[in-house]
């Protein structure tokens, strides 16, 4: 396990980071939920002292927006200096006017702190549809260009400045060893509604479409660690995945989520060896799941929070039915303490249930020909899927969605000793057998090796 503690600050704890923000009335006072919070600061800007190491997750939602789009793309070099972000104005479906607006507010903020436009990322949330106020953004990045400080309050500022309908801040900051060096991670976050996060480095997307309120879950992390990009890449991946996308409020997606990774390697540690590398991801993983955890316990109108572990199966039921050849039939779901009852998902039930019996096969059978290359195309069906190549399938955005929790449970299945797993298509008249008994197949098989 990690050793690290938790600290005062967020993003301004690492060394070589500054942060700003102010009022710039992105979203019209008296216009809805958000503007109702008086003069609260809605642009912030986080800048890093030195070219820094970054890694991003994006929204996997069909529908994306230009902020996103222009941060998919300014990262192809692994590097970023500035994130500029506001609030009030999700500049989504804004056409070629909301790239072009989310282009200048890179550009503008680059010139302002003498870096290159591809070394600033650009973050929005709040009103989708409605195009940025840009003289209202362009006075306010100017302006807050020279309000920068290495200090608590700087971050709590741009802490503030990302919020949306939430009720309050959500920072935290880390201090742990690497390499004999004293290592730094700090982070903010914002959401309380439409959260539902799915999110892959490049933002690529299965067909969906945004629906309630117009919020977004946005998560900005620092670090004074030298870390190269691949790791980077790789680390923040894995803690994503682990952590806010696996977390919900009200089942929406919203077309902007994003997470930020900057690492400037001030701290000066060595090259990072296995241990190292562990230590700085379970690190990464406790902040995000902190950070993660903080939006739930924000969520609007919410009244609980649930987390659910499976800690075990009870086969005794199952044994009993399958000698007596009934074929049991299993709807996984459970009680709250309002005494109503919640759905939970069935493919994490059944791979947890082929965990405990050890079949040699366990079958998915769904609406859907099998795991698709591309979700638009019904005929690209990955008919043999070694568990080894999951992990590139989810960065590409192949695997993503209500696709990952049925994969991840194919994969836990295959490593407890279930030899083969299976994505049929149960339209399909004896799907089972084609996919079975026959060479060619009819779905997708995960494997092994």
């Amino acid at each position: 396990m990690a050793k690290f503690k938790k600290i005062r600050g967020s993003i301004t704890t690492p060394l070589g980071f500054r942060a700003a923000a102010r009022f710039c009335d992105v979203k019209t006072l008296g216009t809805g939920k958000g503007s109702n919070k008086g003069q609260k600061r809605d642009l912030a800007l986080i800048v890093s002292d030195v070219p820094a190491k970054a890694a991003g997750m994006f929204t996997t939602n069909q529908i994306c927006a230009a902020p996103v789009k222009l941060c998919v793309a300014h990262l192809r070099n692994n590097t970023a200096r500035a994130v500029v972000i506001n609030s009030g104005n999700a500049n989504a479906c804004t056409g070629p006017q909301g790239l072009a607006d989310a282009l200048e507010m890179a550009a503008l903020t680059g010139q302002a702190l003498g870096l290159k436009t591809t070394d600033v990322l650009v973050g929005s949330t709040g009103r989708i549809g409605v195009p940025l106020p840009m003289p209202n953004i362009r006075k306010g990045i100017t302006a807050v260009a020279g309000q920068l400080q290495p200090t608590q309050a700087g971050a709590a500022q741009a802490a503030e400045a990302i919020l949306t309908s939430d009720t309050q801040s959500k920072q935290i900051a880390v201090e742990f060893r690497l390499g004999g060096k004293t290592v730094r991670l700090g982070g903010i976050a914002k959401g309380a509604g439409m959260i539902q996060p799915g999110m892959s480095p490049t933002g690529a997307r299965p067909a969906s479409t945004p629906q309630g309120l117009h919020a977004t879950m946005l998560a900005y992390l620092t670090t004074d660690a030298n870390v190269n990009a691949a790791n980077l890449k790789k680390c923040l991946r894995e803690a994503v995945a682990q952590s806010f996308n696996c977390i919900t409020v009200d089942g929406d997606m919203s077309t902007n989520d994003t997470v930020l990774l900057l690492a400037n390697g001030l701290a000066g540690n060595g090259k990072l060896g296995a241990a190292d590398l562990k230590t700085f991801q379970a690190t990464l993983n406790h902040v995000c799941l902190a950070l993660a955890r903080m939006i739930v316990r924000d969520g609007e109108g919410i009244s609980r929070v649930i987390t659910v572990r499976v800690t075990g199966v009870n086969t005794a039921p199952l044994l009993e039915c399958i000698a007596q050849d009934i074929t049991p039939v299993i709807s996984p779901t459970a009680m709250g303490e309002d005494g109503q009852v919640y759905n939970c998902n069935a493919d994490v039930a059944a791979g947890q249930a082929a965990v405990a019996l050890r079949p040699k096969r366990l079958v998915y059978m769904s609406d859907v020909p099998g795991l698709l290359q591309n979700p638009d195309d019904p005929a690209s069906v990955i008919s043999h899927l070694p568990v080894a190549e999951v992990e590139a399938l989810k960065a590409g955005g192949v695997i993503s969605k209500g696709m990952i929790p049925k994969v991840d449970s194919a994969v836990t299945a295959v490593a407890a000793g279930v030899e083969k797993v299976f994505f049929i298509d149960g339209r399909l008249s004896h799907s089972l057998l084609l996919e079975i008994f026959t060479d060619a197949g009819v779905g997708t098989e995960i494997v092994g090796r």
